[in-house]
């Protein structure tokens, strides 16, 4: 099976940039999208074209922000949305598929704020978010993908020293929440297999960031510890634009 997880900024913005070319080279049996910043019906419509897909979505109550998608050619026992939290559960960021012999959770954690005015919250969010996949690896493993919004260390990001506790996604605050989730027992898959390289899955639209690769490694999959040894592949796809991230994929064999 390959998933596919990708932040496309708006799902309406990149439908009209190459994005069905893309994903017909990705080739995903299962598509987990994040900030689709659109309604349900009209996530739909955008993606009315991907045939031999069944979908599912979850949108925030304010429109235009947030919002997540999961498109899979296998149909899944159960999709739920949210994790069963009042107060995190109107801003459309989770979406847990079942399938045989896992979970897939599609998430678009919360960005702490230019001013870290949500880095409370985004504490409580983390702490919440891990409560909830552990009470479904109870039942069987998980694999998480998406936007965790955290560089977990100095090599996820270009310029980690100016960046250190004073811009979202790079506090201590959340270098801690991720490292709750890997003491846990989740794996970051790509830093696992990759333990000293160098890459990005996201880069701001401003100062030629993504010309000059000066990015943040932003988006994850994270698995269950007893998944590990049925991962076959992992990619970065940061030659595919149409995003201010590219896709991430993982391939696992059952």
């Amino acid at each position: 099976m390959r998933i596919v997880s990708w932040n496309v900024n708006g799902i309406r913005a990149v439908a009209k940039k190459d994005f069905f070319k893309n994903i017909n080279a990705l080739g995903p049996d299962v598509l987990c999208l994040q900030e689709t910043k659109a309604q349900d019906h009209e996530v739909e419509n955008e993606l009315a074209e991907m045939t031999g897909y069944v979908a599912f979505f979850n949108s925030a109550e304010k429109k235009g922000y947030s919002g997540t998608a999961l498109l899979s050619k296998p149909k899944p026992i159960t999709v739920q949305n949210d994790m069963g939290v009042a107060e995190h559960d109107t801003e459309g960021r989770i979406q847990c598929a079942e399938f045989d012999a896992f979970y897939l959770v599609n998430v678009y954690v919360p960005n702490s704020g230019q001013q870290l005015d949500r880095l409370d919250y985004r504490k409580t969010w983390d702490a919440d978010f891990l409560d909830y996949l552990k009470k479904l690896e109870t039942k069987k493993p998980v694999i998480v993908c998406g936007d965790l919004n955290v560089a977990h260390q100095a090599i996820d990001l270009k310029n980690d020293k100016s960046n250190y506790n004073k811009t979202a996604g790079y506090t201590q605050v959340e270098i801690d929440g991720m490292d709750n989730f890997l003491n846990a027992g989740f794996v970051d898959v790509f830093r696992h297999l990759h333990p000293d390289e160098v890459a990005y899955t996201y880069w701001s639209y401003r100062f030629k960031a993504r010309e000059r690769n000066t990015g943040w490694r932003i988006d994850y999959f994270l698995v269950s510890s007893e998944l590990m040894d049925k991962i076959t592949g992992f990619k970065i796809h940061s030659e595919i634009m149409g995003s201010d991230h590219c896709p991430i994929s993982l391939e696992i064999d059952f």
